[in-house]
């Protein structure tokens, strides 16, 4: 009788358990792996910023140490942090540190929630050309952009900000809350350079809200510094935020300061006030239409006047002003009579395109009465004479000057039209920024 074949069915369920004990060893080794790899801060930060990049549609690296920690509040740490838009070489954004911590309610919301606990940017540096590039290439946004919620506020340290020929420089934020339903109280200081003048400030600013049309508010220090003058000041400003197609500013601006003009033993304090929307397009800050005033003691050297036009800033300051001088300044020198005895306020239109030092040339054209002049002058070298306890008889400028009637040295003269050149030959002020 033949042998009976050994049975098989035991040995099939103990293969396939072999094979399913081996399938789970291999996925629990790939999850450790995975799991050792996402440990680790580098990958963490490149997770994170190649995400963030993909939805800002920007390339963002990080080549320094990187820390983070999800116990409690999720934090991530990224160090030598850059920033471009796709296709450029040239960074947008740079930082040497940026600190992002953000509750888990905002992590498992995946974008739905913007509550950030802090943020800190140590050394930023932006590029606002490249901004602007970014910016016009973006497409549309559906509605308004809605505004994250900073637990803990946020600080940015020893930043710069880059334009066309000009930059803020050593810039610093700081504020303790940022919700779109409370008021914003931030304090935001800098330094900005352009064409051998600077700019520092230190000013508190206070926003209703943080959405356009919102009041702001403005106070503090600030100052304008020439290499032969400076104007420090204390100013307060009140406007409304403004965010449309022709570009970011401020509107309904309403500035007033007391300041001192110094040069050398030269103080001559006085109080001047600016008025318009002011604007931020395509590398030039305007203001315009704008109003202007000065006034000072009736024994100063600055004239009270108020004026309107147009400033702006780019590659060039541009300044279009009319205007009216109220009285001759006690402290100019003495008009020849008839001039020097007329109480009617001086009519001027001022127009410069230069250095933002303002020691280009200015064009300028005046009227007393039937008296009218128009010509060229040098601020600096109009600021010596008036300043000069000898002065020449005329100021240093070129131009031309008619009236009817003038007395020199006991003569009176009728008709006179005289053609003055006192201007050394200098470069043309460029041309205004189109």
């Amino acid at each position: 009788m033949p042998a009976a074949a050994a049975p098989t069915a035991p040995q099939q369920p103990a293969r396939r358990s072999r094979k399913r004990l081996w399938i789970v060893l291999a996925l629990l080794l790939a999850a450790l792996l995975a799991l050792r790899w996402v440990s680790q801060p580098s990958q963490v930060s490149w997770i994170v910023l190649s995400q963030a990049g993909r939805a800002l549609g920007l390339e963002i690296s990080a080549s320094g140490a990187s820390e983070y920690r999800l116990r409690g509040t999720p934090m991530l740490e990224v160090r030598d942090l850059v920033a471009r838009a796709p296709g450029r070489d040239k960074p947008l954004l740079r930082a040497k540190r940026v600190y992002l911590a953000a509750p888990w309610t905002t992590i498992r919301a995946a974008g739905s929630v913007l509550d950030i606990e802090r943020v800190e940017l140590d050394a930023p540096q932006l590029d606002l050309g490249e901004l602007d590039r970014w910016l016009a290439a973006r497409p549309p946004s559906p509605g308004p952009t809605p505004i994250p919620r900073l637990i803990r506020g946020a600080r940015v340290s020893d930043g710069r900000a880059i334009g066309a020929g000009w930059s803020v420089e050593n810039i610093g934020l700081e504020f303790a809350e940022l919700d779109p339903d409370k008021p914003l109280r931030a304090r935001v200081r800098g330094r900005a350079l352009s064409a051998g003048v600077a700019v520092p400030f230190d000013l508190a600013a206070t926003l209703h809200r943080p959405a356009p049309a919102r009041g702001l508010g403005l106070s503090g220090a600030l100052a304008v510094e020439a290499k032969d003058w400076r104007l420090p000041m204390r100013m307060h400003a009140g406007a409304r935020l403004h965010d449309g197609p022709d570009g970011l500013g401020l509107d309904a601006l309403r500035l007033g300061a007391d300041t001192r003009y110094v040069s050398g033993d030269t103080d001559l304090p006085f109080a001047f006030g600016l008025a318009g929307p002011l604007r931020y397009r395509a590398g030039e800050l305007t203001l315009a239409p704008m109003g202007a005033a000065l006034r000072a003691a009736a024994d100063s050297a600055v004239p009270n006047l108020d004026a309107g036009g147009r400033f702006g800033f780019g590659a060039a300051l541009q300044l279009h002003w009319q205007g009216r001088i109220h009285a001759w300044p006690q402290a100019w020198p003495t008009l020849p009579p008839p001039l020097g005895q007329s109480r009617t306020p001086l009519d001027f239109q001022l127009d410069y395109a230069g250095k933002a030092d303002l020691s280009d040339t200015v064009a300028l054209s005046t009227q007393r009465d039937q008296t009218r002049f128009d010509g060229r002058l040098r601020l600096p070298q109009m600021l010596a004479w008036i300043d000069a306890k000898d002065a020449a008889p005329l100021p240093p400028l070129s131009g031309s000057l008619s009236t009817p009637k003038i007395e020199i040295s006991g003569a009176a003269l009728e008709g006179v039209e005289v053609h003055i050149e006192d201007d050394p030959p200098a470069a043309a002020s460029p041309a205004p920024a189109s």
